[in-house]
């Protein structure tokens, strides 16, 4: 009886996760995408300057 119990709680918890914020969000910000870039090494401080003053005007 406990295993039943045990699937239907991974069966409501697999169809709710995106409202329970179990992954990671798809909707970044365009901000948030440059601050990961910067993060990485893959753009430098000038770049992530300029793009950034671009975004928040």
């Amino acid at each position: 009886m406990m295993f039943i119990w045990l699937i239907i709680a991974v069966v409501i918890i697999w169809l709710f996760k995106d409202k329970l914020n179990l992954k990671p969000s798809a909707n970044n910000s365009a901000l948030d995408i440059l601050r990961e870039r910067y993060a990485k090494g893959e753009i430098n401080k000038e770049e992530f300057e300029t793009k950034k003053q671009d975004l928040t005007k």
